[in-house]
């Protein structure tokens, strides 16, 4: 029986990989010349411990090498975040996550799976990273505390618009089911009455309905103070992120985009530096899908990998540029590939329109190159 060869790493450089679950950690250190990885288990959370088990890895090696390795390290993004990938470089070490989706896995029907060969995968996959070989997966950009911080007022508003809609909308349909209609609910909640109102049928609500009516237009008054409290503090600028902020401001300045779009663009997706226009429709999953396997050929549309809020709003944007910048040439390009065809093409073409608009607001902010025909708002 042949025994695979030994990984080939830097003799300099210890390598590790981390699987984190809820309860356990576990822990991969690839030693230089060594066939296969040494596995330490880990107490969930445990960072100190995690440290500990990397210091003694290096002590051992440096006895051996003569110097103090270099640590690199890696886990996938999930839920614990990224305050282990800053706590470690801090502590000196080179820590990389990465995307899960972009790990390649095996597409057997019932393959098997174990921590113990997941984080092995990862290891040979950062191993193979660090050579040099970018395709094997995608790493994600670690962004301090305080751009992380940044980003939790307007994901909070989008969580707090989707539960006032749902509050609406229940008070909508139990009102339409006693045939009552015509009421505009969300600018109307503050003086809706529900002992006043009376059913199709001429009866007043009955006395539980009325009751539950009342209690969804309190949640619902809640709801509607807290958004009003996310966007305030939305608007409020940190001075250790002076760079995203000042992208804020000038994306402020394009008519058609508001407060609630300059604030996704610039805190997450302009925060972060990119090579080529590739990169940024990379980023947010509206870059092409080719199938070109053989005799077959055809496209598979957008990648919709990335960020998916991002592209959301990249395309609620894309609408509102063909409103509020009718002269551009970004909108130009769309009514002319648009001119006499139906309500779906210009469906797909608007996910172009919002690629081209993505490219663009990217070229305005880093190079100050006002998109074609835009008009600058007054703010």
């Amino acid at each position: 029986m042949t025994r695979p060869a030994a990984i080939p790493t830097d003799e300099h450089t210890l390598y590790a990989a981390l699987e984190l679950s809820k309860n356990s950690w576990l822990l991969a250190i690839q030693f230089p010349g060594r066939d296969n990885p040494s596995l330490h288990p880990v107490k969930g959370g445990d960072a100190e411990g995690l440290v500990a088990k990397l210091d003694a890895a290096c002590e051992r090696l440096a006895k051996i090498a003569g110097q103090v390795p270099r640590v690199t390290l890696c886990y996938e993004a999930g839920y614990d975040g990224f305050w282990l990938a800053r706590l470690l470089e801090q502590r000196g070490i080179d820590c990389f996550v990465m995307e899960p989706a972009s790990l390649q896995v095996n597409r057997r029907a019932r393959r098997v799976k174990t921590d113990r060969i997941d984080v092995e995968a990862l290891l040979h996959t950062l191993i193979a990273w660090c050579r040099g070989e970018r395709h094997v997966c995608s790493m994600v950009i670690i962004p301090s505390a305080e751009e992380e911080d940044l980003r939790r007022s307007h994901r909070g508003r989008d969580r707090l618009v989707r539960e006032r809609t749902a509050h609406i909308n229940r008070i909508k349909g139990l009102l339409f089911g006693q045939g009552i209609r015509g009421i505009n609910v969300k600018r109307h909640y503050k003086t809706l009455t529900p002992a006043d109102l009376v059913t199709g049928d001429g009866r007043p609500l009955p006395e539980r309905l009325s009751r539950e009516i009342a209690r969804e237009i309190e949640r619902l008054a809640l709801v509607q103070e807290q958004i009003i409290e996310t966007e305030r503090e939305r608007d409020q600028a940190l001075n250790s992120c002076e760079a995203t902020e000042r992208k804020r401001h000038d994306l402020l300045r394009l008519k058609g985009i508001g407060p609630a779009f300059a604030a996704i663009f610039a805190r997450e997706l302009y925060y972060r530096r990119f090579a080529n226009r590739r990169q940024v429709a990379s980023y947010i999953g509206l870059a092409p899908s080719p199938y070109d396997s053989g005799e077959g050929r055809r496209s598979q549309g957008i990648s919709k990998a990335g960020n998916g809020l991002v592209r959301y709003t990249m395309i609620q944007a894309a609408w509102l540029w063909l409103k509020h910048q009718p002269q551009s040439a970004l909108s130009q390009w769309f009514h002319r590939r648009t001119q006499g065809h139906t309500g779906r093409m210009r469906r797909v073409m608007i996910v172009a329109l919002a690629r081209k608009l993505a490219i663009a607001l990217w070229r305005y902010l880093e190079l100050g190159l006002i998109p074609q025909g835009a008009i600058l708002s007054a703010r």
